[in-house]
């Protein structure tokens, strides 16, 4: 399947045929633009391609998951071309969402051949979006039902009240249910806030509610501030919260539940009227000189993060202190975490990263906002992650949290109707997740079509994720080594073309 173009010689003998050879285009004054437009309709049409080691998937705001026209490489005056190179980067650890307790409650609304039909869906190896690999909170975060910890129990120590009863109704049976679909499903963990006796307000939360949103009772010594350290750092509570991360683990364990890894907080940087804990650098090295060895007697490692500052500075303080960063396993990373993303790429190449958490929007799930989120994982696999977590899976019509926060979400679910559908993000995540496997590298590509991404996976298939923002259809002209073939994008949709080796 070798590509056959025109030459500037072929077109111009293609135009002579006609009765107007090149010298008499320029002497009616149409120069190449008129040239262009004559010799348009001298170009044959493209021919259809059959090839069963080829495959195109194109969505568009009103059209999702449809198959895409594939034609025989040809030249054509507003073809595009996208070449794809060699592999670099590190191999891709996986792709999910995070397991949050509305996400439970609102797909608990559906029937219970509905909810199966999500979960499989979302988690099935073979079917729709193949989710191999997810988060979920230590204790509530901003989707939970509620504010709670595993243990409230102030001055206790030595955990005898532990206990994860809270999360029986809700995210223990939500990570069983994807289990069953995908039995290596990998997991990983970090918390929002700690028991609240841990921290020196004595409060799960650290910022009042914004206007509009769910008044949470916080008063105004309790308020805590971006830059310094709310848990209390003294050694006897550091030891503590290392074992109430590992009592967590095993609890989950027991439950046929595995947590891989963990990060010491969610958005430490962040005070926010929701759980939360605000840490500096500093307070973090000393929590990991705790949490490091007690992860490491039960197999679970620890990545730096969630990173949500542009500030590569903030990761190096902590990998600077050798008795800390020497735990420091890899990197999460979002929101304005992605404006650290090449710098630490560059600075620890061995370190995988992880986009911890795609933004969340406001709750319209829009095909605009998808646009962005296209951006965002074009960013992030570019400049160096090796996995990518959407963050609400489901959640009711409009998507408020608990604490007055509309967000968005990959299924949303009309509780009163007992109905669902599936958003514009959806879409856009299964383009990659659906195709893209375990173990597969990014491609350089090239050319000029360049809002792409491209991965082959072990087995040798290559996997061409394309954008085209354009109002009207656009035919791309893609070259694999030896191989070519041209596609056709719809306007203003994405799409995926497999290639098998």
């Amino acid at each position: 399947m070798g590509a056959k173009g025109w030459s500037r010689r072929e077109v111009m003998q293609a135009a002579a045929r006609v009765g107007m050879g090149a010298a008499g285009m320029q002497v009616a004054g149409m120069g190449w633009a008129g040239r262009f437009a004559r010799a348009q309709g001298l170009l044959p049409p493209p021919q259809p391609l059959e090839d069963a080691s080829l495959r195109l998937v194109t969505t568009t705001a009103e059209s999702a998951w449809q198959k895409g026209s594939l034609y025989q490489p040809a030249f054509g005056w507003d073809v595009l071309n996208l070449n794809v190179g060699e592999a670099v980067g590190r191999p891709v650890e996986g792709f999910g969402g995070c397991f949050n307790e509305l996400g439970w409650t609102s797909l608990s609304a559906l029937s219970a051949e509905d909810r199966d039909g999500v979960m499989h869906e979302l988690f099935d190896p073979q079917a729709g979006a193949r989710f191999t690999y997810c988060r979920m909170p230590i204790g509530a975060n901003d989707y939970a039902t509620e504010a709670y910890s595993y243990d409230e129990t102030p001055g206790d120590f030595e955990l005898k009240h532990f206990s994860i009863d809270h999360d029986r109704a809700t995210l223990v049976p939500f990570i069983q249910a994807a289990l069953k679909k995908q039995p290596k499903l990998r997991l990983w963990a970090s918390p929002w806030s700690p028991p609240s006796w841990m921290k020196r307000n004595n409060f799960y939360a650290e910022a009042k509610a914004r206007p509009g949103w769910k008044d949470n009772g916080i008063r105004p010594d309790q308020v805590g501030h971006e830059g310094e350290d709310m848990f209390r750092l003294e050694p006897r509570y550091l030891e503590t919260y290392a074992r109430y991360f590992a009592k967590f683990v095993k609890a989950y364990g027991a439950e046929g539940i595995q947590v891989g890894m963990v990060m010491p907080q969610n958005e430490f940087n962040s005070a926010q009227n929701f759980p939360s804990c605000t840490w500096t650098p500093q307070g973090l090295a000393a929590f990991l000189r705790y949490l490091g060895p007690e992860m490491k007697k039960i197999n679970v490692e620890v990545f730096f993060g969630t990173l949500e500052r542009g500030n590569p500075k903030l990761l190096e303080a902590v990998m600077n202190d050798k008795d800390a960063g020497r735990w420091v396993k890899g990197v999460g990373v979002q929101w304005a975490g992605k404006n650290a993303l090449p710098a630490i790429h560059q600075e620890y190449s061995e370190l995988p990263i992880f986009q911890s958490e795609q933004e969340c929007g406001d709750g319209s799930n829009s095909w605009t906002y998808t646009s962005y989120c296209w951006q965002l994982m074009k960013h992030y696999f570019r400049s160096g992650a090796c996995g990518y977590m959407y963050w609400n899976i489901s959640t009711p019509e409009g998507g408020k949290s608990t604490w007055g926060w509309n967000q968005n979400s990959l299924v949303s679910v009309d509780e009163g109707a007992k109905t669902f559908r599936y958003n514009h993000d959806f879409y856009l995540l299964k383009h990659l997740t659906h195709f893209v496997d375990v173990g597969a590298r990014l491609l350089e590509v090239s050319g000029t079509c360049d809002d792409a991404l491209g991965f082959v996976n072990p087995d040798g298939t290559s996997v061409l994720l394309v954008r085209n923002e354009l109002p009207h259809a656009q035919r791309v002209q893609v070259q694999v080594g030896e191989r070519a073939v041209m596609i056709e994008l719809p306007p203003d949709s994405v799409a995926t073309l497999t290639m098998k080796a």
